[in-house]
């Protein structure tokens, strides 16, 4: 069966069983304390519930096909082999991984001033001290940065603490809104982000594919969760309208603007038994052209406006579903 591990707590574990029922693939789980469910859409799929921070590992070394991960524990602790992401954002978990230094250091205001500073610190005989749980991607954007100078500390506990408590100059940690940085008198830095972060979806290509049901089931799984990301914000808006023909209700469509749709609009006759000539349109559209399309189909006579919010879009082409087929023919024998 195709193994799918989701975090069993934490950030990400309400948001990805949301997440995937959105996309037509319910969990269902027989009782809190299982460490395993199903999805009744997929037949030959089981889900594995697992500590966030284990599942980079887990689909890595095959024991799980494929996971759902915030994308910077995939990027601290993927060993670049063995796993591949399929979608690097599937709109949750939001997250920004940024080095935050002491309100206190009033001429520190980019990443620019770190290497000055930690210039600064060495002629005094000591490093500059990061305290972060993110070692390889801080220690990579340090030098990237020009910033030679510094030892990294790593704690278990709270990040923020760090400086107040003397054991760290400054910080390298996640956060979302800013607002607990703020309240322990830290700030950003300009050009100090590190990596922007959501859950994103990892595959192991050998594993998945090692077995043909396994890898049939992830393809429906990619297609459900592709078609439902493409459908974000469209909608279905549907009216009858005044015209001479089709091709004249067209014309005046497509010249508006916001009626294009995906392709362009669908038109059909309305038969009533007399001599009306209605047309029923049916157009999709993004949520920020919404209103107009509705105000330009009312202003055509458009009576009785209705709209549907859009489940699921699927291309002639699957970018996803191609970058699962090229990972898993490199490692076909």
């Amino acid at each position: 069966m195709l193994r799918l591990g989701i975090p069993s707590d934490g950030a990400l574990h309400e948001p990805a069983i949301g997440f995937l029922a959105s996309c037509g693939l319910p969990v269902v789980r027989p009782n809190p304390r299982s460490y395993t469910g199903q999805l009744p859409a997929l037949a030959d799929a089981v889900v594995h519930f697992q500590r966030a921070a284990d599942i980079t590992g887990k689909v890595e070394e095959g024991s799980i096909d494929a996971g759902i991960v915030g994308f910077d524990r995939f990027s601290e602790s993927g060993r670049g082999d063995g796993a591949v992401v399929i979608f690097d954002g599937l709109g949750f978990g939001g997250c920004s991984l940024v080095i935050a230094v002491p309100e206190a250091w009033a001429d520190v205001s980019s990443v620019a001033d770190l290497a000055e500073v930690s210039g600064d610190m060495r002629s005094s005989g000591r490093d500059l001290r990061v305290a972060t749980k993110f070692p390889r991607l801080v220690e990579r954007f340090m030098l990237d940065m020009g910033v030679s100078h510094f030892s990294l500390v790593s704690t278990s506990g709270a990040l923020e603490a760090a400086p107040l408590m003397g054991y760290a100059d400054m910080i390298a940690d996640i956060t979302s809104s800013g607002t607990t940085l703020r309240e322990n008198r830290l700030k950003t830095v300009r050009g100090g982000t590190i990596l922007r972060s959501q859950a994103c979806l990892i595959v192991n290509p050998a594993s998945a594919g090692a077995r043909p049901e396994r890898l049939a089931a992830l393809r429906s799984m990619i297609d459900l969760i592709e078609g439902h990301i493409q459908a974000r914000g469209l909608y279905t808006v549907t009216a009858d309208v005044a015209g001479e023909s089709e091709e004249a209700v067209a014309r005046v469509l497509l010249d508006s603007g916001c009626l294009a749709g995906l392709r362009g609009p669908t038109i059909s006759r309305v038969y009533t038994g007399d001599d009306d000539r209605l047309f029923t349109v049916t157009v999709v559209v993004g949520r920020d052209k919404l209103l107009e399309a509705v105000a330009f189909l009312r202003g055509l006579g458009g009576g009785s406006v209705s709209v549907l919010g859009t489940d699921y879009v699927f291309h002639g082409e699957s970018e996803a579903r191609r970058r699962l087929e090229a990972s898993t023919a490199r490692v076909r024998p």
